[in-house]
């Protein structure tokens, strides 16, 4: 019998909470512990209970894979570190184009010299919605895929409002247009700009002191995140703040449009979830097994949910596997 899937969680934030919740609900996975900075130790709270906690995963001994669960920015360094050590990765880096790009061809150089694999962006979107669109365009080559996010909170998009100098704290909803989902279901195929598709509504918290206008000014124009969209600014105070805007909601929807011959064909996928950070936390301990079962097959280096096979993702053996799904 195999003997079970070493995990190490490194971050104890939003996903990595509820990464910890989704390994442990496995049969063929152990959480073996916790990675977080030195500095970040003491604040460790007692749950989950017996879980080491260390800042340095080789306190752990043997690690199978290690679930990245820090902010998208750090997810090109810490996943070096990984795989040197020669320690699979998993991380949801959700950065889409040449950013992702960038990151698979860095990090598959990596893994292939230290004989281990990165599975990058396995999240929702990318993730998730990347294998939708590329079912779709497969299955009608005559036709456009559009991805709609929301109504809910983008934590990318949020932790890059907290990194803005004077910000204290800060959330991101991401808001999609109605008009513009129906006028894709029509099957009219419209040609959408970025910023006709999505409104991103951001609430802040603003440091005692600090500049309102600068605030806003740098997070309306940052690149990547917010400059191609009509973005809003709110600022509250933290009471308030912290009353309406705890929880993390989000979802979305791929739908694409095509043609087969003279009749028109609609796919639509999407996701309606109470839990932004779970739902991420379970897609990355799904591809903890997948990295593993690859490693094991000596497939090393980057990949991303379009290069694994998805029979490496359940616990379900493949026999069960197609005997139930097919």
């Amino acid at each position: 019998m195999t003997s079970k899937i070493r995990v190490a969680v490194v971050g104890y934030g939003n996903i990595g909470k509820y990464a910890i919740e989704a390994v442990s609900e496995t049969c063929d996975m152990e959480l073996v512990g916790v990675v977080r900075r030195k500095s970040s130790l003491g604040e460790f709270c007692a749950e989950p209970a017996g879980i080491p906690v260390v800042s340095d995963v080789r306190e752990l001994g043997k690690v199978d894979v290690a679930l990245l669960c820090g902010p998208t920015r750090t997810i090109p360094e810490t996943a070096e570190q990984y795989l040197t050590l020669g320690i699979n990765t998993v991380d949801s880096f959700d950065i889409h184009g040449d950013a992702l790009w960038n990151l698979r061809q860095q990090l598959d150089r990596t893994g292939k010299a230290y004989n281990a694999v990165a599975v990058i962006s396995a999240g929702w979107d990318p993730g998730l919605f990347s294998m939708i669109r590329c079912i779709s365009a497969a299955v009608l080559p005559d036709g456009e895929a559009y991805t709609f996010w929301g109504n809910g909170v983008s934590q990318g998009h949020s932790d890059a409002i907290r990194h803005v100098d004077g910000v204290k704290d800060a959330i991101q909803y991401t808001v999609p247009v109605e008009e513009a989902m129906n006028a894709v279901r029509s099957g009219s195929r419209p040609k959408l700009m970025t910023r006709e598709k999505h409104h991103r509504e951001c609430y802040v918290v603003a440091k005692p002191g600090a500049d309102k206008a600068s605030i806003e000014r740098a997070i309306v124009t940052m690149p990547e995140y917010f400059a191609d969209y009509d973005t809003s600014v709110t600022f509250l105070e933290q009471d308030e703040f912290t009353e309406k805007h705890s929880k993390m909601p989000h979802g979305g929807a791929v739908l694409y449009s095509g043609n087969t011959g003279v009749n028109a064909q609609m796919i639509e996928f999407s996701l309606k979830l109470e839990s932004n950070p779970e739902f991420t936390g379970s897609i990355m301990a799904a591809y903890a097994r997948a990295a593993v079962r690859m490693a094991r097959e000596k497939m090393y280096g980057a990949k991303t949910v379009l290069d694994v096979p998805l029979a490496y993702l359940p616990e379900t053996d493949r026999a069960t596997l197609i005997k139930s799904l097919l």
